[in-house]
């Protein structure tokens, strides 16, 4: 048994408009499964697809208060075609933001509705649009056994300040987990979304989830089919169902 990663799920206070957004810095497709709830796919993939982590965004009326510990990284293939996608995203509606960064060679840009992203510098033209999705955490050899093992997603490298994941097949975005001093507060807007196999069983997976270390959040509702959880730094993130 096993999950793939196969979304991130985004809180938006109008997803419509957000996702209109997303759809066009991404070259991605809009569908709706849904009242409050957008989704962005590849044109052409057939969901899920290992070639893209897909983007649910659902809307929400909290606020955005702090700085998100999830994350997209852009792709560009060269310094050139970054500024292009800065200039481009700019005329979107996304603004640039200094987040503590530094000089470094990548861009830091918020969406419409304050969530940060990075248009990074070159050599990611393998990878689609998104070249990788970046996670926070204090530990990163600890989120590497965790994810590596809860998916079964490749670990490439791991590190004390670092660890990074891409799919069993060797195709689509990274999964990056980085160091951050940075406490997590409240509940993440942004999380990752994972998926078992179309003949796994979903309650043997949420109990292989819980043996290695995740924990079930109980959020009082019934009307949901998939499964809430944190893994060991407290990060929610969603179990769906098989598929």
């Amino acid at each position: 048994m096993a999950t793939r990663l196969v979304q991130i799920n985004m809180k938006a206070r109008n997803d419509a408009a957000l996702g209109g957004f997303w759809a066009e810095a991404l070259g991605w497709e809009i569908s709706s499964e849904g009242p409050g709830v957008t989704n962005l796919e590849p044109p052409g993939i057939v969901y899920p697809d290992p070639t893209a982590v897909c983007i649910d965004l659902v809307v929400s009326p909290e606020p955005k208060t702090v700085k998100n510990r999830v994350h997209v990284d852009l792709a560009a293939t060269s310094a050139a075609h970054q500024a292009e996608i800065v200039a481009r995203l700019t005329q979107l509606g996304a603004t640039t933001v200094d987040i503590g960064q530094g000089d470094v060679p990548w861009t830091v840009m918020a969406d419409p509705d304050g969530n940060e992203f990075c248009v990074l510098d070159s050599h990611y033209d393998e990878t689609g649009p998104i070249a990788s999705v970046v996670v926070d955490c204090a530990d990163p050899r600890l989120m590497a056994r965790f994810w590596s093992e809860a998916t079964d997603w490749t670990l490439h490298e791991v590190t004390d300040d670092k660890a990074v994941l891409r799919s069993a097949k060797d195709v689509g975005p990274y999964l990056l987990f980085l160091r951050s001093p940075d406490p997590k507060t409240g509940w993440n807007r942004v999380h990752l979304d994972v998926r078992p196999y179309p003949d796994d069983d979903m309650e043997a997976e949420a109990s292989r989830l819980r043996a290695l270390g995740a924990t079930a959040v109980d959020l009082g509702r019934s009307d949901i089919h998939w499964k809430v959880f944190t893994d060991p730094e407290g990060n929610e993130f969603c179990l769906l169902t098989p598929g």
